[in-house]
């Protein structure tokens, strides 16, 4: 099955059982690396004796760090030797600008363009890595309502499947060569230093927070904790195609931001209109307010634990994070 196709597959025999090589430290390259997950996630991997090299834009700061240039295609394969496994998180933030006509193309090409330059440097080495965990999105199902999206749901419509479209997309050829590549489609991290919840908890400490619209949209949350295991758990099991990253338990808005304020102690009283949202975020707020009822069931089905699986528990670990 080839990435993108929405079904899962799982990889056995002997070559691809354990791209990891379970037991023994890997080496591992991460393009991402500085951003709100890609730090640590090296941190992680770090501190299970891995050996990991980051992908960085500009001159590197030592032995551990390869130079790179996404948009001009540029990335030495020599740099890459004996590279056991990848890990691609490249790419623009979706909600950190407003969604212009040039930052939308930033959003595309920063994905698209890291992705088909860091495959081709794998492919071009003589023994390609056995594992390549592709960063992508929940956004490939678009607004589904209350439909419940396991891996094998259809592709929804709208900017962010188009670009989590062409973004898998580039993973094909190294699927072809037989390397195992698991496109983790991520739900709404939350983390108190970035992505949507940074604004969301700043509203809630001054007393502002509550739902969005009627509250009914369904969200799909991952705590930074768990996304990072779940990457790392990507790099030793078998799972390959679309895995779903996010908590188990799907929640309305309301359910969320009612749980956010019992956290933080905080009334979650208030109603942000969609038209006052559309006002602050532009385009952006058609994703915030979309419906994605998401379930990890392939993670599940292969043995992951989460360690924060429902709304109350996310929002708790967000309000203690939070200090």
């Amino acid at each position: 099955l080839p990435p993108g196709s929405g079904a899962v597959r799982v990889v056995g025999g002997s070559q691809r059982q354990s791209t990891s090589r379970r037991g023994r430290a890997v080496r591992v390259v991460v393009s991402g690396a500085s951003g709100l997950i890609g730090r640590p996630l090296v941190r992680h991997l770090r501190a299970q004796g891995h050996e990991v090299l980051t992908l960085v834009r500009r001159a590197p700061g030592g032995p551990g760090e390869v130079r790179w240039d996404p948009a001009a295609g540029d990335l030495d394969p020599a740099q890459l030797g004996g590279v056991d496994a990848a890990v691609n998180l490249s790419g623009a933030g979706v909600g950190d600008h407003r969604w212009t006509g040039p930052y939308k193309d930033l959003v595309l090409s920063s994905r698209v363009d890291s992705t088909r330059t860091l495959v081709r440097a794998l492919l071009a080495l003589d023994t390609p890595p056995r594992v390549l965990v592709n960063a992508s999105a929940i956004g490939a199902y678009g607004d589904a309502g209350d439909a419940v999206l396991t891996e094998d749901a259809p592709r929804g419509t709208g900017f962010l499947a188009e670009v989590v479209a062409r973004w898998e997309e580039e993973t094909r050829p190294a699927a072809e060569a037989g390397v195992r590549v698991a496109l983790a489609r991520t739900g709404l991290v939350a983390d108190p230093a970035g992505g949507a919840f940074e604004q969301l908890l700043t509203l809630f400490r001054l007393g502002l927070g509550g739902r969005l619209g009627t509250g009914r949209h369904w969200w799909s949350l991952i705590t930074t904790p768990d996304e990072v295991a779940a990457l790392a758990f990507l790099l030793e099991s078998p799972l390959a195609g679309p895995v779903n990253l996010a908590c188990p338990q799907p929640a309305r808005n309301a359910e969320v931001t009612r749980a956010l304020g019992r956290a933080l102690h905080r009334p979650a009283v208030l109603a942000v209109p969609p038209p006052a949202l559309r006002l602050v975020l532009g385009e952006f707020a058609g994703e915030v307010m979309a419906s994605q009822r998401v379930v990890p069931r392939a993670l599940v089905e292969a043995g992951f634990r989460f360690r924060h699986p429902d709304a109350a528990s996310v929002t708790s670990w967000l309000a203690g994070a939070t200090g």
